[in-house]
């Protein structure tokens, strides 16, 4: 069968591997994305052929050890790639800068020609001495978090999210976070089928801390609007509440007219969809995650009443509530 090339946005996944990297960590991504490259083949009718490539590479292209003194082969020495992951360590950060000075320049050299870069725990570092994220928001591993504001200055480091996106640059706090980004990225990749298919796979029994979703509004956080930005965080950490518009503007000095008109101008949304999106992208975590009823669900998102947010649901991602929890509970 002659192979069909992948969507154009997706043909290589770069995965980085150092000394000292966690296996674990550049193997679960790995797993995530060759997984879906089975199902997006899967889903075209082609059988079970990857359907991109997914490769291990370390900066010259030689095999590393890994934490657990592990040695791991690389397929390749840094390359082009669309999607590129970087794994958590467990060193020195000064010791690998100084062992692997090819790292920043590819990091910086991909990110210009539009590639997702992706970093879990200590492998924000990566992200933040690239000087990247200088002016975005970012997270890591609670244990790094005075070490990364001392060294970082100039990233604004958000301890009270375990997942960041701006700019196609993504930071993931932890594990579980991480597996949420991936499943992120191979919805916006491959689609939604395969990539409630291998949450189904992988994550059924999976249990969180903290609410996934709100992941795609980072992109919308670039503007120079610093009254905007402000009421974008409120509504992040208020969005459930019962609160009108007339009064957010108020607070922040701007009449309704005026707070419309620039907050669509910075964000290119309109406020009410912004926050109809949060609060939608925060239900399909609860849906997907957790057994609450779709009442209690509608309640914790600000809707009171359950079939409103039902058929919102449905506007947003052409599924009802119930439908989108059972893809991930049926069996594949």
């Amino acid at each position: 069968m002659m192979f069909t090339q992948p969507p154009a946005s997706l043909r290589r996944v770069s995965i980085l591997a150092v000394d000292k990297v966690f296996a674990s960590t550049l193997m679960q991504a790995k797993d995530f994305f060759h997984l879906a490259s089975l199902r997006y083949s899967k889903q075209l009718g082609l059988g079970l052929q990857p359907m991109f490539e997914i490769g291990l590479v370390s900066p010259d292209g030689l095999p590393v050890d890994s934490f657990s003194n592990v040695q791991l082969p690389v397929d390749s020495g840094l390359n082009d790639a669309d999607v590129i992951i970087l794994p958590a360590f467990w060193d020195d950060f000064d010791n690998l800068l100084q062992r692997y000075p090819q790292v920043l320049p590819w990091l910086r050299a991909q990110h210009a020609r539009g590639a997702v870069l992706c970093a879990e725990a200590s492998g924000v570092f990566w992200l933040a001495e690239s000087g990247l994220l200088d002016g975005k928001e970012a997270t890591t591993y609670w244990r790094f978090f005075s070490s990364f504001a001392e060294r970082f200055p100039k990233i604004r480091l958000n301890q009270d999210k375990h997942l960041t996106d701006a700019d196609n640059l993504y930071c993931a706090g932890g594990t579980t976070s991480a597996c949420d980004l991936y499943i992120y990225l191979i919805e916006r990749f491959c689609g939604a089928n395969v990539a409630r298919a291998v949450a189904r796979d992988i994550l059924y029994e999976v249990q969180r801390n903290y609410t996934p979703g709100r992941m795609g509004f980072g992109g919308q956080k670039l503007h120079q609007d610093l009254i905007i930005l402000q009421i974008q965080h409120w509504l992040e950490e208020h969005f459930a509440d019962k609160f009108r518009f007339e009064d957010v503007a108020r607070n922040h000095g701007m009449s309704i007219r005026n707070f419309m008109r620039r907050f669509q101008s910075a964000t290119g949304d309109k406020p009410l969809h912004y926050l109809q999106r949060l609060r939608i992208e925060t239900a399909k975590g609860l849906l997907s995650s957790t057994r609450k009823s779709i009442k209690t669900i509608s309640y914790e998102v600000g809707y009171d009443d359950a079939s409103f947010f039902a058929r919102l649901f449905r506007q947003h991602t052409e599924l009802s509530p119930n439908q989108y929890r059972q893809q991930f509970m049926q069996e594949a």
